[in-house]
């Protein structure tokens, strides 16, 4: 073929598809430079040559041209994968297809390694599901994602939010500077959100200046907030372009699942109601779909301050309750628990703020604070004379990640001159199942210094025997919610005789929490749980009123002698 046509030469230019074009005889006419590369011949060897140099034999060559040849003259579409040989020998798979030229007596072949055609394929994938610019997810991923976020909620019965932010007066950008400038803005903004948000969660760009971010496994719908609050942070740093300091602020809508709806639908349309609500309330600031969430959300702001102030001037007290042998009547040790002195909410209960300082990771100052002044306690009471029994804390996950910890923990230890043995961590279930093998390595450690170690609030979670068997505990808490109802809730009793005999099996000290009542303790004593924590034997009280407790009866409690 002397001449070759206007759309020859564009096929021929595709960095993907090799071409060639044989006669009848199977002579090869015509090559592009993607077939040279894939078959690794230059262009004259293959010009000088027939179509039987791709195969892997002679016999598999003829075959292949008296079939193919003959099918595609015909008429007859072909579209196969097959494999044919390079330069040096080695076999590999193509996606060959066959048209005949106009006059017959010529097949014009595109092939595509297979192998790039995956590659290729995906490319188009990603392209098709994923903005250009940014590299973010566009819209059509991002309604998939927040379908499956919300289905995978509903199984769990968990939380997911919808950030929808806007970006204020970005316009202006594009009309003074250009869109050139403003698509640059685009992308470090980009690059800022990807740096707050975690893995698990979704950044997308819907067209313009708008993202959104889909939030999931929440503890708190109110922790949307927190990401907010964060990302109006983010963006408050200048962006340098093109030798301008640019200033960008953001609007910010939040919706909730299942608070707002159950749609994916609908969750977007509060999420873009709500930041237009942020921007009519002065930009530059997240509004919730729901007004009282945002007031929430407000009062969250105020109260996370209030907190960091407090623990810079350790505004903490820690209460300590005791725990007691009720078949000897005998103080075996105590839990020690925080209480908040507000200057003017008083004193503030540890349900109304340790939420708040898991969230936003307050609760590792506060841990410490606790074990600090704690075990300086039990260090002056052992110097008095008493016997206190053992310490019980309670130890926050968020701890367990430090890195300092346990030389954190061991400096504590020193500095008190408590000993280890007289001191007991409590880790609650969740905890410990959400990461079990990094728990299980960082509670041998604790586990090593002489210190007991006790799973909290034992039923409510989702424990794998496996794991209990391998985790270094020497006590199993009962929580109080399976204690409230004893013994008149059947269920209730089941659970707490099953983590008794658990115990009991697994060699493990088991303590039930919570108990009130005469009827309480004498179903726990009768099937094998001794130990009781409660308010009938004492609320949590201040170091100075456990010191009478220590002082009173030799530490018998043969009736409840403390006020409810």
């Amino acid at each position: 073929m002397k001449k070759e046509s206007l759309w020859l030469e564009q096929l021929s230019n595709s960095s993907h598809i090799g071409i060639l074009v044989v006669d009848r005889e199977c002579n090869n006419l015509f090559v592009n430079e993607r077939l040279c590369e894939m078959f690794a011949y230059d262009k004259e060897t293959l010009l000088s040559t027939n179509a039987e140099i791709f195969h892997v034999n002679h016999d598999t060559f003829l075959k292949f041209a008296e079939l193919a040849f003959d099918a595609v003259v015909n008429g007859t579409p072909l579209a196969v994968d097959y494999q044919f040989k390079r330069s040096d020998g080695s076999l590999f798979w193509v996606h060959i297809s066959g048209d005949p030229i106009a006059t017959n007596k010529e097949v014009l072949w595109t092939m595509v390694d297979i192998s790039q055609r995956v590659q290729v394929e995906e490319e188009l994938n990603h392209q098709a599901s994923h903005d250009a610019l940014t590299g973010l997810p566009n819209r059509i991923l991002f309604n998939d994602r927040l379908a499956q976020a919300i289905e995978k909620a509903k199984r769990h019965t968990s939380s997911v939010a919808l950030l929808f932010i806007d970006l204020d007066h970005f316009k202006e950008i594009n009309d003074s500077l250009g869109h050139e400038a403003g698509d640059e803005v685009l992308k470090v903004v980009t690059q800022r959100l990807k740096s707050i948000v975690r893995d698990e969660d979704t950044i997308a760009r819907l067209g313009g200046d708008e993202f959104t971010i889909i939030l999931e496994n929440l503890l708190e719908s109110q922790d949307s907030s927190l990401l907010a609050r964060k990302i109006i942070q983010t963006l408050s740093t200048p962006i340098l372009i093109e030798d301008h300091t640019l200033y960008v602020s953001s609007s910010i809508g939040i919706s909730l699942y299942p608070e707002d709806g159950g749609s994916a639908t609908n969750l977007l349309k509060y999420a873009d109601s709500a930041m237009y609500k942020a921007k009519d309330s002065g930009r530059n600031n997240y509004q919730y779909y729901n007004a009282t969430m945002t007031e929430l959300a407000f009062e969250r702001v105020v109260m996370e301050s209030a907190l960091r102030e407090a623990i810079k001037n350790e505004d903490f007290v820690v209460y300590y309750q005791p725990q007691v042998d009720a078949v000897n009547a005998k103080l075996t040790g105590m839990e020690a628990l925080v209480r908040w002195r507000h200057p003017t909410l008083g004193l503030v209960s540890p349900d109304k703020f340790i939420p708040l300082a898991e969230s936003t990771g307050l609760i590792v100052e506060i841990d410490r604070y606790v074990m600090r002044t704690a075990m300086h306690q039990m260090t002056e009471w052992s110097n008095k004379g008493f016997k206190p029994g053992i310490l019980y804390m309670n130890l926050a996950v968020k701890q367990l990640e430090q890195k300092d910890f346990i030389d954190t923990l061991k400096s504590i230890l020193m500095e008190s001159k408590c000993h280890p043995s007289c001191v007991g961590l409590e880790v609650t279930e969740s905890q410990i199942m959400s990461n079990p093998e990094e728990a299980i390595i960082q509670l041998k450690e604790i586990s090593s210094l002489g210190i007991e170690l006790a799973v909290d609030d034992f039923g409510t979670g989702y424990s794998s025997l496996a794991y209990l068997k391998r985790l270094p505990i020497d006590k199993l808490k009962i929580d109080q919610a399976f204690v409230k109802d004893l013994p008149n809730d059947e269920e209730d009793a089941g659970i707490t005789k099953a983590v008794i005999a658990l115990g009991d099996d697994l060699n493990l000290k088991v303590i039930a929490e919570g108990v009130e009542t005469q009827e309480q303790k004498e179903f726990l004593i009768e099937n094998g749980c001794d130990n009781i924590q409660g308010y009938f034997y004492s609320k949590p009280v201040p170091a100075d009123e456990f010191e009478k407790i220590l002082k009173s009866s030799i530490n018998k409690y043969k009736k409840a002698s403390y006020e409810q």
